[in-house]
């Protein structure tokens, strides 16, 4: 708001993010796919998920992202050319310049 970038807020809780949407994401991103979890959240750690993810493929991996919103890291910017996961400050000012 206080740089006047125009921008949709959308609360991933109430309305997750789909298979499509985040593979979509993930593409645009070029992260590591584990990069997208909430490794911080009580979800995470209530579904062990740390050590889950080792054994699951990446289409189970998207599965799971998709079943909860808190599940995935935030905030997560979705631009046309590229996706941010979390907030670095440095990088979202290099990117939104």
């Amino acid at each position: 708001d206080d740089n006047g970038i125009k921008y949709e807020e959308r609360h991933i809780k109430e309305q997750r993010p789909t298979v499509n949407d985040l593979k979509n994401w993930h593409r645009k991103s070029g992260a590591d796919l584990k990069k997208f979890f909430n490794t911080s959240g009580m979800l995470y750690r209530e579904l062990d998920i740390k050590n889950k993810i080792k054994i699951m493929n990446e289409d189970d991996q998207f599965e799971l992202l998709a079943s909860d919103g808190m599940l995935v890291k935030r905030p997560v910017l979705v631009a046309d050319s590229f996706v941010l996961i979390g907030f670095k400050q440095d990088e979202w000012e290099a990117k939104l310049k």
